[in-house]
């Protein structure tokens, strides 16, 4: 087998695992406010196409994914209902992380990467 064949077979195939781990945690993000569904399936997407377009258009004719991320590819939007769900999904693992007394500097930790997550979710176009 020609090298640069090897070399496609093995990005197809790491392709096809993110978007496989992407879509298995996104669908899990559904029920377990920790884990961000939206960004997560934007990335199976991505993944899908580049590995098997076949998935990649299931997921765009998908009655709860499709919307999303059609949104996202030809607006770069994230519907409002979405942007307020997932920032108010952050506080409240925030909250929750304070309330069981969690680290100080997990904590921190946490308000950042929570914070820079919901600044980019609120400027983008609903």
């Amino acid at each position: 087998m020609k090298e640069s064949m090897r070399a496609r077979i093995f990005k197809r195939m790491f392709w096809f695992t993110v978007g496989s781990l992407a879509l298995a945690l996104g669908v899990l993000g559904i029920v377990l406010p920790l884990l961000p569904t939206t960004p997560l399936v934007l990335l199976a997407t991505f993944a899908f196409a580049k590995s098997t377009p076949s998935i990649e258009a299931w997921l765009r004719r998908h009655s709860v994914f499709g919307p999303i991320i059609i949104d996202w590819q030809r607006n770069g939007a994230i519907a409002h209902q979405y942007k307020v769900l997932a920032v108010g999904t952050m506080l409240a693992v925030l909250m929750m992380s304070y309330i069981f007394a969690v680290a100080p500097f997990v904590l921190i930790l946490q308000a950042l990467c929570m914070s820079a997550a919901a600044v980019f979710i609120l400027t983008r176009p609903s």
